[in-house]
């Protein structure tokens, strides 16, 4: 009986600490210098990629009215790849970075871009896409975190053409212009719905402390030289 109330006493006491040493080994994982280094080179490929998005755009004669908006618009969300794919349900998603532009262009924040659909459709599509945010409630809405598109703010297909004629002669009233350039199969792409939702991991592990997007790109009080090619790229792409 006695063995029986020790084991049972033993029993208890493991049972309280499980909770503790799994809350430990959890921090443990989450501050590793190693996954955070991991993060940290995922962060700079990406902006990397959006360079590379930038400057495809900026040489595409198609988007002549994007580069015109870019004069004007608050900031620029670049997402380089996005995956849409399925069979009935459907579903797009892909990582990006945020920039505005007032004063020179700032730090990169991280956002993803997530949307899903049902209805009659099958393929998959990779596309790379900048979304241009023109008003102040387009970019509050999304340093607001998870702003929904067409619902929260108003988003439209950008128009496409030859130049700064074209921008202003079309009637542009929507916060957010999107531009997409796609490969393989699908019928046609919509962001309405879509959810733009802060990446904190990558915003802390790029700029090596937890930092607010509001920190990024409206105050400022972080910065990463590895994103100064990104950002020679965007002056080209308003230059043009």
């Amino acid at each position: 009986m006695r063995a029986l109330s020790l084991r049972l006493r033993l029993r208890f006491r493991l049972g309280a600490l499980l909770p503790a040493l799994m809350i430990l080994s959890g921090i443990g994982l989450v501050l590793s210098p190693g996954a955070v280094a991991g993060q940290a080179e995922d962060a700079q490929r990406l902006v990397d990629k959006a360079r590379i998005t930038v400057d495809a755009f900026r040489d595409d004669p198609n988007m002549a009215a994007l580069r015109a908006l870019a004069k004007d618009a608050k900031a620029l969300f670049i997402v380089p790849q996005l995956i849409k794919g399925g069979f009935i349900f459907a579903g797009e998603g892909g990582t990006g970075v945020l920039l505005t532009r007032e004063g020179g262009w700032s730090a990169p924040a991280f956002y993803t871009m997530a949307a899903g659909s049902i209805g009659f459709q099958i393929g998959g599509q990779t596309s790379e896409v900048v979304l241009v945010l023109m008003t102040d409630r387009a970019l509050d809405a999304v340093l607001q975190n998870k702003v929904k598109l067409g619902a929260d703010v108003g988003v439209a297909a950008g128009p496409l053409g030859g130049g700064v004629e074209t921008a202003i002669a079309t009637n542009l009233r929507a916060d957010i212009y999107t531009y997409a350039k796609s490969k393989g199969l699908f019928a046609g792409i919509s962001f309405e719905g879509a959810v733009i939702t802060e990446r904190g991991k990558l915003n802390r592990a790029y700029y090596g402390r937890r930092v607010s997007p509001e920190d990024i790109v409206i105050r400022r009080t972080v910065d990463n030289p590895n994103a100064n090619r990104l950002r020679t790229s965007l002056d080209g792409l308003i230059a043009r």
